[in-house]
């Protein structure tokens, strides 16, 4: 009897998704539980596994194929089939010149070959065929889009081209980008905060802290902390507009940036104003390596009132924050730079930071949007005000 494997739902509002990568190939045994593709959505990517034991017999969406939630994009057959092989590491492969590889054995492009083939401008020979008889397939070009083996746009010239599908995150991303630019009326104010304080505490609690609580002290659970207290005295950089009506919440679901090599992901830090230091940087990095393997759910992403982003961990000395819609505020940390700074009648070198607040001016006023970052500021330079939430 026959299994197929079908596209799951996927989370609230998601209709669709992109073949990523097949783990299998069709003749390959597979176990119940394996995973056997990767879907690629507007925000995650996930592995569908083998519902039983059998063996892999047709696949019905290539790689690059967009299928709907609960469209069958695979059959599985009982018995044993081939052992099978370790995937090559598509992204490794070079890309020849034009002359440097064998064509695959002559046989005439389909349409649809015809058509990526022309709109990638790439060269049919140098793409490895898997098709019958030597036959290029739209999965063969279309894995060589994606594993970044584009062809030359011309040879002998030095002046080669590639071009690269966007993913759907890439998509998404540039999407809520824009969107963001076209619906706030986006401003950013700026100020700077003396890190003296925070970097002394967490010289003298570091070892304790990391022996006790089994994670390193870092800085991100001092700004969500200094964040939640700023929130509370000014609510309207934690709402939003719906319609006609501003929307203000009393709960801090604060959203952290993380980087990742398919692009930039806000995982949420649920009721983040009942965690303590602890919880916040065991969160933050299990979120970190959940991002980097690809494994965050829709539901770590989902939501959030206000988020922080860290551009300081790439070098950054000053930048201004796009929103992420429909949140009002996002708050923009950088790196740490020793600068002279006026104390009192001396100049004395501290380290410091600058800070930048974006948000949206239709609910938020600029003396709010200042104060919120002036507070802000008052907690990381006196960490003391972030226990007494004040």
């Amino acid at each position: 009897m026959t299994t197929e494997i079908r596209v799951p739902t996927l989370g609230e509002s998601i209709t669709e998704a992109t073949v990523a990568k097949w783990l299998k190939a069709v003749g390959d045994h597979v176990a119940a539980d394996e995973p056997l593709v990767e879907l690629e959505t507007d925000k995650v990517t996930v592995e569908v596994p083998a519902s039983v034991n059998g063996t892999l017999t047709q696949i019905m969406a290539d790689v690059g194929v967009n299928v709907a939630v609960g469209a069958i994009i695979g059959v599985i057959q009982p018995g044993a089939g081939k052992v099978a092989l370790a995937p090559r590491p598509q992204a490794a492969r070079p890309a020849p010149a034009l002359a440097a590889r064998p064509a695959p054995a002559a046989a005439p492009l389909s349409p649809a070959v015809r058509r990526l083939v022309s709109e990638h401008q790439l060269a049919p020979r140098v793409i490895l065929a898997t098709g019958k008889d030597g036959r290029l397939t739209k999965g063969d070009v279309l894995t060589f889009i994606e594993g970044k083996g584009e062809a030359p746009a011309a040879v002998g010239t030095g002046r080669a081209e590639r071009r690269v599908r966007m993913t759907r995150l890439r998509k998404r991303i540039a999407e809520r980008l824009k969107e963001a630019q076209n619906t706030a009326a986006m401003l950013t104010t700026f100020n700077e905060v003396d890190m003296t304080a925070v970097l002394a505490a967490r010289d003298r609690y570091r070892d304790r802290f990391e022996k006790r609580h089994g994670v390193r002290l870092g800085f991100m659970s001092f700004f969500v902390k200094a964040a939640i207290v700023a929130l509370k005295e000014v609510p309207a950089v934690n709402a939003q507009i719906e319609g006609e009506e501003v929307v203000y919440k009393d709960y801090y679901d604060i959203g952290v940036a993380v980087g990742t090599a398919q692009g930039l992901v806000v995982p949420i830090l649920r009721d983040a104003d009942r965690l303590g230091f602890a919880e916040i940087e065991k969160a933050i990095a299990e979120f970190g390596h959940r991002a980097r393997d690809g494994k965050l759910t829709l539901d770590d992403l989902t939501g959030g009132t206000f988020t922080i982003s860290n551009g300081g961990v790439y070098g950054s000395l000053l930048s201004t924050p796009i929103l992420n819609p429909p949140q009002s505020g996002i708050l923009g940390m950088h790196k740490i730079q020793p600068r002279p700074i006026a104390v009192g009648d001396k100049v004395e070198i501290r380290p410091m930071m600058y800070l930048a607040v974006s948000y949206d001016h239709r609910i938020i006023d600029g003396s709010e949007a200042v104060t919120f970052l002036v507070r802000l500021k008052e907690c990381i330079e006196d960490p003391q005000r972030i226990l007494f939430d004040m």
